[in-house]
């Protein structure tokens, strides 16, 4: 049970004993809600500056918000504090939004209902100041990337590149030993592909260079299949594989309840987050806990956020 879950019962007894004022309570939500708001928001900022060292170079607080600083003099705005239905969500994110849902590591059996979708909220402000703001720029920073017997395109900027590479040189000899692997790896659908997504006006994350769709099924899209057709797919689909693309920092469409199961889409915010701050940080530790503080830019970072939020 979180902690908060925890509070919230004490507070009920409390209230019911008659040891404890409604004001008081009112107030000592308002300062809970506050303090997870401030933790979320540390942890979140870390994440994306950990994860786009080159591109974030500070942060900074102006009448209430909070903005990353971006290489170019750009300002990202963290939490522009409006409500927003799912759809909203999608087409128009702030950062916040984009990390709001933790990916799950843990492998899963079975797609989710609703609208669980970590990682298909983008902030496209931030991905035309990493990858490229125009068709052109984009294209100026691809490179190839061998899968198998074809080449493809991906982003060379912020590490895309080697960490596709990394995913390839490990997934190639495996999928030789694993024909479960092969039949998901190859014959790949494709990396970079400057489109919008279908039924919508926002550029699919191929166009950036940054997701690659590997053999095709016709039930690995929600859009194509039924979710029982689709829990089959996923129960056949290689672990092993999916977990190489996690640990090189790459999100599976196959964990969304808007499921793309041949998707993989490069994302280190969002894995870091997932990987160290999946649960609520222990009172007792530090907000940063678990974080490796082996590398200078990271202890900077935590050094900027501490100074900036209390």
């Amino acid at each position: 049970m979180r902690k908060f879950s925890v509070f919230m019962l004490l507070v009920s007894l409390l209230l019911n004993m008659g040891n404890i004022t409604t004001s008081a309570i009112n107030a000592t939500l308002t300062n809970e809600t506050a303090n997870k708001y401030n933790l979320t928001m540390k942890q979140d900022l870390l994440c994306l500056m950990i994860a786009y060292p080159e591109y974030i170079t500070n942060i900074e607080t102006n009448n209430g918000y909070v903005y990353l600083i971006m290489k170019s003099g750009k300002k990202l705005c963290y939490d522009d504090k409006k409500a927003k239905n799912v759809q909203e969500k999608l087409s128009n994110p702030d950062l916040q939004d984009t990390l709001e849902q933790i990916y799950p590591l843990s492998p899963v059996k079975n797609i989710r209902d609703g609208y669980f979708d970590p990682g298909r909220f983008r902030s496209y402000e931030l991905l035309s100041e990493v990858y490229g703001s125009s068709k052109q720029s984009i294209e100026s920073k691809l490179i190839t990337v061998k899968n198998g017997y074809s080449n493809y395109q991906f982003n060379k900027s912020n590490n895309a590149t080697n960490s596709l590479n990394a995913v390839m040189n490990e997934l190639i000899p495996l999928s030789e030993r694993n024909q479960n692997v092969r039949k998901c790896l190859i014959p790949c659908n494709g990396t970079y592909n400057y489109r919008v997504i279908s039924g919508t006006g926002r550029l699919s994350p191929h166009s950036y260079g940054i997701a690659i769709d590997l053999a095709s099924d016709k039930r690995d899209y929600w859009k194509w299949s039924s979710k029982e057709a689709g829990e089959k797919r996923l129960a056949s689909y290689s672990q092993e594989l999916v977990k190489v693309f996690e640990n090189n920092n790459f999100v599976w469409g196959g964990k969304w309840s808007h499921f793309d199961i041949l998707h993989f889409e490069y994302r280190p915010e969002i894995i870091l987050k997932a990987r160290y701050f999946a649960t609520l940080t222990d009172s007792k530790k530090t907000w940063y806990e678990g974080i490796p503080l082996q590398q200078v830019n990271v202890k900077n970072a935590i050094n900027k956020i501490n100074a900036l939020i209390k």
